[in-house]
């Protein structure tokens, strides 16, 4: 079976070009059986109940089963197909059911509480303790205490939403390549620069059009709703984006996630009242640096308290701009974007389009790999030959100062069909030591960028540059961790509203002139990108952080208390919830159609239930902890090498707070916060 089967072949990187949908359920199959006999085996009368014997042997289970399935995963969210999606949704379903089974398992929870009773846990290093901690933990957490029928409801509700989980991505994804709209005159596209205009023609060849092809890919809809003069195109555009998976829209009906919300809902709540938890809110900070709801909100309505004065401000500023010198009396959603870049372009002479000429992509890639040498002593380094999914693709080896490969890197950056939309990191491969071998961390780095377009390369804009830097830093996070056990290594165990300080954190860069020109040169001239320009940058840096801050904060708080306040005998109210959260921190309203839930993925099909405040919460901890940078010159190879140490390489071996006050020398301040979005 393993000789005729990519998905269960011993290779260091997966072969992707071997992999076929019907790979997928025989190897699943296969290596569920093998965790059953090896649990069985770490559990059986007379077993060793030490750390190598149970929690060993349990990382080296929970690694061969990812080494499978992480790269069917990563095919589902970047080259999907329906093949793939029929054995991909059952292969999910019967992993969750095996998850929440073995967390269920009261013989090997027995035995990891052996572990922890023993005399010799106190000698054991500080992972391996925490290791113990965090796998007794996740088994509460796993219903491991609950008696029948409680138990086995518990376990159905995890393979249900794990179901609705995916079926609620495909609806995202089917809705967003299911709207187009063909454009054969030139007026239509009167204000689109023509980096856009050559993004939409693209988009036509790619289907054997002529003219322009708008969609709802990320920079198809941003170059639109930025700058097309074409005010109802730009509505139209936002009608099907924000009503994408909905009752409302072009396609109303057809893709709808309401039902999918309803049932993902009340099933988390459920599941919360069988552990003992209040709601899903509370389940959700049991894994989380915030110690109650109670601490959320304050966190949250204190951030709104100081910046919804400010997005009034601007507001109203927006509106005066508009009727003044664009004659336009009602503001609507799909005008704000297009009249904030006029009312920027008038502040600060700043159009983004002259800054994209200075950030063509390869040029930032290899600025941003030169940063981290600077940083850490590492380095990049492309290698050719390695299997992909797509040509696009390209793999990287991270290197130490010796040359020795360390990890290794997939970077995937454009937007193309049957991919999802949106940026992020995973995890390919862990690092793990078993005994004389030791498996390497391997990352995959994806984003959504406009292609590079008729002989030129792939320009961005400085949001996109931020947004590679951000999902740079998660990757980093993961490769640069020193801790071999993969459930407390990298990224995975870390507190989720701690997990975005690394990757935030990486932002910082993107504004600041030295790490800029390791990069920042125009494509055609090689021309550094000119001081005045640079000041422009800076200048209008937090124009409209307000208004940012408060759509942040309308997120955020719809989703927590979306999962605190739910009440089973009203159902979710979903809309309602929205409004109640709108009213209290947002300043601009969209019309009742907006259904912008219904494609919130971050909270329905991603990891941020009850958790989306971690964005701002991690904010807080990247922006104090680049003020330490800061302090000693920014690119500063000995602070980089502290934060690496205390911060990158530790994992969850340790409490986020514990490390982040090893690298500042105290808590985190909240002024560092309000600092970042000029607001303090």
């Amino acid at each position: 079976m393993s000789k005729d089967n990519p998905l269960l072949a011993d290779d260091a990187l997966p072969a992707f070009s071997k992999i076929r949908p019907e790979h997928v359920e025989p190897a699943v199959e296969a290596l569920l059986a093998d965790y059953r006999s090896g649990i069985d085996a770490i559990t059986a009368p007379g077993a060793p109940r030490d750390f190598a014997s149970v929690m060993l042997s349990q990382e080296r289970l929970d690694q061969q089963l990812s080494r499978a399935w992480a790269p069917v995963g990563h095919l589902h969210s970047v080259a999907d197909s329906e093949a793939l999606r029929k054995v991909y949704g059952p292969a999910e379903e019967k992993l969750t059911d095996h998850s929440i089974e073995v967390g269920q398992n009261r013989e090997l929870y027995a035995a990891v509480q052996a572990v922890a009773d023993a005399p010799e846990f106190a000698g054991l290093g500080r992972p391996e303790r925490a290791l113990v901690e965090h796998a007794l933990r996740d088994f509460r957490l796993s219903g491991v205490s609950l008696e029948e029928p409680a138990r086995s409801r518990f376990r159905e509700i995890g393979v249900e939403l794990s179901k609705l989980s995916t079926e609620f991505s495909n609806a995202v994804l089917d809705a967003t390549d299911a709207w187009h709209e063909h454009l054969t005159d030139e007026r239509d596209v009167v204000g689109i620069p023509e980096s856009g205009r050559a993004v939409l023609r693209q988009y036509a060849k790619d289907q054997q059009l002529d003219g322009y092809l708008v969609t709802l890919k990320q920079p198809s809809v941003q170059a639109v709703l930025t700058y097309a003069d074409n005010r109802g195109l730009r509505e139209r555009v936002y009608w099907a984006y924000q009503t994408r998976a909905s009752d409302q829209g072009p396609h109303a009906g057809k893709y709808d996630n309401s039902e999918r919300i309803e049932k993902i809902l009340a099933l988390r709540h459920e599941a919360a009242l069988l552990l003992g938890f209040d709601n899903a809110a509370e389940e959700s900070l049991a894994t989380k640096m915030a110690q109650s709801p109670l601490e959320v909100m304050e966190f949250l309505r204190d951030l709104a308290t100081r910046a919804k004065p400010v997005a009034q401000k601007e507001l109203t500023e927006l509106r005066q701009f508009a009727r003044e010198e664009l004659k336009l009396d009602n503001l609507e959603p799909w005008d704000v974007g297009y009249i904030s870049e006029k009312l920027r372009q008038q502040q600060y002479a700043l159009d983004e389009e002259q800054l994209k000429p200075y950030f063509p992509l390869p040029a930032v890639i290899d600025g941003l790999f030169g940063l981290t040498e600077k940083l850490y002593d590492i380095t990049l380094a492309p290698r050719d030959g390695v299997d992909v999914w797509h040509s696009d693709v390209r793999y990287y080896d991270v290197r130490d100062a010796d040359g020795r490969v360390f990890a290794g890197a997939y970077v995937d950056l454009y937007a193309r069909n049957g991919k999802r939309g949106g940026a992020w990191m995973d995890v390919c491969r862990a690092r793990f030591r078993d005994g004389e071998h030791e498996q390497l961390p391997v990352a995959f780095l994806t984003c959504n960028f406009a292609p590079p377009t008729e002989g030129k390369p792939a320009l961005l804009t400085h949001d996109d540059v931020l947004t590679l830097f951000h999902e740079f830093g998660h990757g980093l996070h993961h490769l640069l961790t020193e801790i071999s056990l993969p459930s407390i290594g990298g990224i995975d165990g870390v507190e989720w509203d701690a997990v975005e300080l690394p990757s935030q954190f990486m932002e910082n860069f993107g504004w600041n002139r030295e790490a800029l020109d390791l990069f920042a040169r125009h494509y055609e001239t090689g021309e550094r990108l000119p001081d005045e320009l640079f000041q422009r940058m800076l200048n209008a840096r937090h124009f409209h952080a307000g208004l940012f801050l408060v759509r942040q904060l309308e997120f955020a708080l719809f989703d927590f208390l979306l999962h605190l306040e739910y009440d089973p005998t009203t159902g979710a109210q979903t809309m309602a919830v929205l409004e109640q959260a709108r009213k209290e921190v947002a300043v601009l309203h969209p019309p009742a159609w907006q259904r912008f839930p219904h494609a919130f993925s971050h909270i329905f099909a991603g990891g941020y239930a009850a958790g989306y405040y971690s964005y701002l919460w991690a904010e807080l901890l990247s922006a104090d902890a680049f003020g330490e940078f800061e302090a000693h010159g920014v690119i500063d190879r000995a602070t980089g090498e502290r934060f690496r140490r205390e911060i990158l390489s530790v994992g969850a071996s340790r409490p986020a707070l514990e490390s982040f006050i090893a690298f500042r020398g105290r808590k985190p301040e909240p002024e560092a916060l309000l600092k970042s979005h000029g607001l303090a």
